[in-house]
């Protein structure tokens, strides 16, 4: 089992960024709207924008960066199978510490399963 939380990260990083969003909400408000006008759909897809986000989170080694954008990937339909194919590409591209980071990518994931609906 990973000691990885991604859940938990997230949760710890939105508290963490509380008071400054406060004290710098323009320089937020403008990393919000770059996010979603980067993020947004055009000649590249959402989904994949999110999985080559996810790639570079993962190549540079930011966990926060993992956990967020597999949490948007799975919100925009990623499956799995896309999910073992962008980490292939990090492990080829990083290396070992590309493998390392996978591995959080893949907790992240699993962590993020949907609940099992009652009676299935």
């Amino acid at each position: 089992m990973s000691s990885y939380d991604a859940v938990g990260l997230m949760k710890s990083i939105n508290e963490n960024l509380a008071p400054f969003r406060k004290s710098q909400s323009e320089v937020m408000t403008g990393f919000g709207q770059m996010s979603k006008a980067a993020m947004a759909e055009g000649a590249v897809s959402a989904k994949h924008k999110e999985m080559i986000a996810l790639a570079i989170g993962i190549t540079q080694h930011c966990s926060g960066c993992i956990a967020f954008h597999v949490k948007a990937l799975r919100r925009l339909g990623g499956t799995r199978a896309e999910l073992d194919e962008v980490l292939a590409l990090c492990v080829y591209m990083a290396g070992g510490p590309g493998l390392m980071e996978a591995a959080e990518a893949i907790a992240a994931w699993e962590a993020m399963e949907p609940a099992p609906s009652p009676g299935a």
